[in-house]
């Protein structure tokens, strides 16, 4: 398995493929990439010499923000939005949807697992 921005792509795949296994490389960026270089992506990711994938990993570090500086980036973002207290830094503290998507149903991977509330019973049902 070859390994370029720390991150190990799978060998077997096209490069062209195997690079998006990186964060923040979409297919779009990784065709320009190899097209810059002038690696056929048609090759796959195991049969490109070392030289080769170096090159490789310096031009995507130096002209893309990848991996663990994009997801700072990110994270220092929404940490931002949260300390001016800007309706979508409310709604990343809260852990709601921040874009506008319904509440009333759906929404569960932000708002977690169900949780049921109990229904109390009225003062005609206590004594009865």
């Amino acid at each position: 398995m070859p390994r370029i921005a720390g991150v190990d792509i799978p060998g077997y795949k096209r490069i062209v493929v195997a690079l998006t296994y990186i964060y923040g490389i979409s297919k779009k960026l990784s065709q320009k990439a190899l097209k810059a270089i002038g690696i056929d992506e048609n090759i796959r990711a195991k049969n490109i010499p070392e030289d080769e994938l170096s090159t490789l990993g310096a031009y995507l570090e130096k002209n893309f923000t990848i991996e663990g500086q994009l997801r700072r980036q990110e994270s220092q973002n929404i940490t931002r939005l949260k300390n001016i207290g800007c309706y979508r830094g409310l709604r990343h503290r809260m852990g709601l949807p921040v874009r506008g998507q319904r509440t009333k149903t759906n929404a569960r991977t932000r708002k977690g697992k169900k949780r049921t509330v109990a229904v109390k019973k009225s003062v005609k049902e206590m004594k009865g």
